[in-house]
Protein backbone atom coordinates (compact mmCIF):
# COMPACT_ATOMS: atom_id res chain seq x y z
CA UNK A 1 0.00 0.00 0.00
CA UNK A 2 1.12 3.67 -1.09
CA UNK A 3 1.34 6.00 1.46
CA UNK A 4 1.06 10.08 0.87
CA UNK A 5 4.26 11.72 2.17
CA UNK A 6 2.57 15.11 2.92
CA UNK A 7 3.10 16.81 6.34
CA UNK A 8 0.07 16.10 7.00
CA UNK A 9 0.69 12.21 7.84
CA UNK A 10 3.60 10.99 10.26
CA UNK A 11 5.49 8.13 8.60
CA UNK A 12 7.41 7.04 11.49
CA UNK A 13 7.44 8.25 14.95
CA UNK A 14 10.11 8.27 17.99
CA UNK A 15 8.15 8.70 20.98
CA UNK A 16 8.44 10.10 24.33
CA UNK A 17 10.34 7.23 26.44
CA UNK A 18 11.63 5.72 23.81
CA UNK A 19 15.31 5.20 22.85
CA UNK A 20 16.01 4.53 19.01
CA UNK A 21 19.69 3.81 18.05
CA UNK A 22 20.85 3.35 14.37
CA UNK A 23 20.40 4.36 10.43
CA UNK A 24 16.83 5.16 9.54
CA UNK A 25 16.33 5.53 6.19
CA UNK A 26 11.72 7.07 4.79
CA UNK A 27 10.16 8.78 2.84
CA UNK A 28 7.39 11.13 4.41
CA UNK A 29 7.68 12.45 7.76
CA UNK A 30 9.47 11.52 10.61
CA UNK A 31 8.79 13.02 14.40
CA UNK A 32 11.56 12.94 17.42
CA UNK A 33 10.22 12.84 20.94
CA UNK A 34 12.36 10.33 22.65
CA UNK A 35 16.08 9.53 22.17
CA UNK A 36 17.37 9.17 18.98
CA UNK A 37 21.63 8.29 18.45
CA UNK A 38 22.48 7.37 14.80
CA UNK A 39 21.54 8.41 11.60
CA UNK A 40 18.66 9.57 9.45
CA UNK A 41 18.02 10.13 5.51
CA UNK A 42 14.21 11.02 4.49
CA UNK A 43 12.99 12.68 1.22
CA UNK A 44 10.37 14.57 3.43
CA UNK A 45 10.48 16.41 7.16
CA UNK A 46 12.29 15.18 10.10
CA UNK A 47 10.74 17.17 13.44
CA UNK A 48 12.74 17.00 16.56
CA UNK A 49 10.07 17.86 19.05
CA UNK A 50 10.78 19.88 22.01
CA UNK A 51 11.28 16.94 24.10
CA UNK A 52 13.23 15.02 21.64
CA UNK A 53 17.13 14.64 21.40
CA UNK A 54 18.38 14.00 18.53
CA UNK A 55 22.71 13.27 18.44
CA UNK A 56 22.51 11.99 14.87
CA UNK A 57 23.55 13.78 11.63
CA UNK A 58 20.22 14.10 9.57
CA UNK A 59 19.57 14.26 6.01
CA UNK A 60 16.47 15.56 4.74
CA UNK A 61 14.37 18.01 2.57
CA UNK A 62 13.21 20.49 5.94
CA UNK A 63 14.46 19.71 9.57
CA UNK A 64 12.68 21.02 12.28
CA UNK A 65 14.09 21.31 15.37
CA UNK A 66 12.51 22.27 18.97
CA UNK A 67 14.31 19.81 21.10
CA UNK A 68 17.51 19.71 21.47
CA UNK A 69 20.03 18.14 18.83
CA UNK A 70 24.01 17.12 18.64
CA UNK A 71 25.22 16.58 15.53
CA UNK A 72 25.15 17.44 11.63
CA UNK A 73 22.19 18.42 9.57
CA UNK A 74 21.91 18.54 5.65
CA UNK A 75 18.94 20.03 4.49
CA UNK A 76 17.92 20.71 0.74
CA UNK A 77 14.68 22.83 1.20
CA UNK A 78 15.45 24.54 4.73
CA UNK A 79 15.78 24.54 8.69
CA UNK A 80 14.09 25.69 11.32
CA UNK A 81 14.80 26.22 14.80
CA UNK A 82 12.36 26.64 17.09
CA UNK A 83 12.38 28.56 19.99
CA UNK A 84 12.54 25.73 22.73
CA UNK A 85 15.42 24.33 20.35
CA UNK A 86 19.09 23.39 21.09
CA UNK A 87 21.41 23.09 18.40
CA UNK A 88 25.21 21.15 19.37
CA UNK A 89 26.46 21.15 15.33
CA UNK A 90 26.78 21.92 12.27
CA UNK A 91 23.98 23.31 9.94
CA UNK A 92 23.89 23.40 5.85
CA UNK A 93 21.52 24.40 4.20
CA UNK A 94 20.26 26.82 1.37
CA UNK A 95 17.55 28.69 3.57
CA UNK A 96 17.56 28.67 7.69
CA UNK A 97 14.96 30.40 9.70
CA UNK A 98 15.71 30.43 13.79
CA UNK A 99 13.05 31.75 16.12
CA UNK A 100 14.08 34.34 19.25
CA UNK A 101 15.62 32.86 22.27
CA UNK A 102 17.02 29.85 20.15
CA UNK A 103 20.60 27.77 21.69
CA UNK A 104 22.79 27.36 18.35
CA UNK A 105 26.42 26.55 18.95
CA UNK A 106 28.53 25.42 15.59
CA UNK A 107 29.05 26.11 11.85
CA UNK A 108 26.09 26.61 9.72
CA UNK A 109 26.69 26.77 6.26
CA UNK A 110 22.94 29.11 4.71
CA UNK A 111 23.75 29.30 0.76
CA UNK A 112 21.23 29.09 -1.27
CA UNK A 113 21.94 25.92 -2.78
CA UNK A 114 21.03 22.32 -1.74
CA UNK A 115 23.37 20.69 0.85
CA UNK A 116 24.55 17.20 0.58
CA UNK A 117 26.32 14.76 2.21
CA UNK A 118 26.81 10.84 2.26
CA UNK A 119 25.95 9.43 5.53
CA UNK A 120 28.02 7.02 7.75
CA UNK A 121 26.29 4.25 9.57
CA UNK A 122 27.33 4.62 13.41
CA UNK A 123 26.31 0.89 13.74
CA UNK A 124 25.48 1.51 17.69
CA UNK A 125 29.02 3.83 18.43
CA UNK A 126 26.80 6.22 19.34
CA UNK A 127 28.10 8.74 22.01
CA UNK A 128 26.91 7.99 25.79
CA UNK A 129 27.35 10.62 28.63
CA UNK A 130 25.96 13.40 31.12
CA UNK A 131 24.00 15.17 28.31
CA UNK A 132 21.76 11.63 27.17
CA UNK A 133 21.68 11.03 30.59
CA UNK A 134 20.11 13.70 32.49
CA UNK A 135 16.77 14.86 31.94
CA UNK A 136 17.87 18.10 30.14
CA UNK A 137 15.89 20.75 27.89
CA UNK A 138 16.82 23.79 26.68
CA UNK A 139 15.03 26.39 28.80
CA UNK A 140 17.33 24.99 31.52
CA UNK A 141 20.34 26.81 29.68
CA UNK A 142 21.10 30.60 29.99
CA UNK A 143 23.68 30.16 27.01
CA UNK A 144 24.85 27.35 25.38
CA UNK A 145 28.33 27.58 26.35
CA UNK A 146 27.10 27.33 29.95
CA UNK A 147 25.12 23.99 28.89
CA UNK A 148 27.84 22.91 27.23
CA UNK A 149 29.81 22.82 30.59
CA UNK A 150 27.25 22.14 33.05
CA UNK A 151 26.22 18.94 30.86
CA UNK A 152 29.72 18.38 29.96
CA UNK A 153 29.48 17.99 26.46
CA UNK A 154 31.99 18.84 23.73
CA UNK A 155 30.05 21.18 20.89
CA UNK A 156 32.24 19.55 18.90
CA UNK A 157 29.52 17.17 16.77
Amino acid sequence: MQYATDDAFINSIVGEGTHFRGHLELAGLLRIDGDFTGSIRSDGKVLVGKNGRADCTIEAATVVIGGVIRGSVYATEKVIVLATGMVLGNIHCPRLIAEPGVLMDGEFAVRGEVATHELETTRGRGKRGAFWLQESRPEQASSVASASLRLGVSSQA
